[in-house]
């Protein structure tokens, strides 16, 4: 008798020790929603100009993991140097399109495959963002920001501002006829340049759109972190592809092509409230590379489950009707 009353009293303590565990987890997954969706809002506007090359020219753009460096060292070196913290956007806008025009011009003039062509640029710009910034890291303590992780509410509110814009942006711009030929540019280059259309100057325009979109989510993430770093764009591609691909999972493609814009940024904040949430469980972030490339690697074979999926289900049926 006295032996189940202690193991009683210890599985009470035990249950309550849990639930206070389980209930700290949960504040603290609660906390950092509203954060991770700000920072996902800033990704989901670098993820728009991964879709520009991925999706719709049909590019894999390896310039972004240094593009983006190179737009958070502009705006952080002219912050620095007393320029209005919106004004340098314009400049990481600038930078991040000079970047896209550099591989474009390595892949069109220079017959350089894509992929190629962007780690040629992307290894390149390491060197000349070290060059912006003069040292590794530059930290904007006490400079003045648009948006900053000491503000989440009005992080939220800057970066849904901006995600509505450069969505509107797209939407306009794709829908016009230089557009409409960039698209049709990478569904099938071969009508399009029997048609008339110069195919290298379509890939140029898009490869500097889409990192001149990467330019500006570095602008605001430095702005947002207070700090710009060499090493803040590695791995910014599987961040980018993340969140297309989970927008196009979670929201589908099905519907028309504001939808699909806006499913992106919304996929990307997705992408960062799972990441805060595993953080949370107690994921090290040592291993957040692994968790994304996994999520990535999950993210892209759906379609091709789903294919194989169907074709098990449509073969059984066929068996049975003969």
């Amino acid at each position: 008798m006295p032996s189940a009353c202690f193991c009683a009293i210890l599985f009470s303590v035990y249950s309550n020790a849990n639930r206070k565990r389980v209930g700290f987890m949960l504040s603290g997954i609660l906390a950092a929603i509203p954060g991770a969706t700000a920072q996902g809002l800033v990704w989901g506007v670098m993820a728009l100009g991964v879709y520009v090359t991925y999706k719709l020219l049909d590019i894999a753009d390896l310039t972004v993991d240094s593009s983006l460096c190179t737009g958070g060292a502009v705006s952080a070196v002219l912050i620095l140097a007393g320029v209005h913290p919106l004004l340098t956007l314009v400049f990481s806008v600038l930078a991040g399109m000079l970047a896209g025009l550099i591989t474009g011009f390595l892949h069109t003039q220079l017959r350089i495959p894509a992929i190629l062509a962007g780690i040629l640029t992307q290894l390149g710009l390491y060197s000349i963002n070290l060059r912006i910034m003069g040292k590794s890291s530059i930290a904007l303590l006490r400079q003045p920001v648009i948006i900053s992780l000491g503000n989440i509410p009005m992080a939220l509110v800057i970066g849904a501002l901006v995600a509505v814009l450069v969505v509107a942006f797209l939407y306009w711009f794709f829908g016009t006829e230089l557009g409409c030929a960039i698209r049709a540019t990478g569904d099938n280059r071969k009508m399009v340049r029997a048609q008339g259309v110069n195919t290298d100057r379509m890939k140029i325009i898009g490869l500097v759109i889409s990192n001149g979109l990467v330019g500006l989510a570095g602008g605001l993430l430095a702005q947002y972190q207070g700090s710009a770093n060499v090493n803040m764009g590695r791995g910014a591609i599987v961040i980018g592809l993340a969140s297309v691909i989970i927008g196009e999972v979670i929201f589908g493609a099905r519907f028309n092509f504001a939808w699909q814009l806006g499913a992106i940024v919304a996929g990307s904040a997705i992408y960062q409230i799972v990441i805060a949430f595993v953080l949370q469980l107690g994921l090290s972030t040592e291993d957040l590379k692994l968790f994304s490339a996994v999520t990535v690697a999950v993210a892209l074979s759906v379609p091709t489950l789903q294919k194989k999926f169907r074709k098990t289900k449509v073969v059984p049926a066929q068996a049975e009707k003969e």
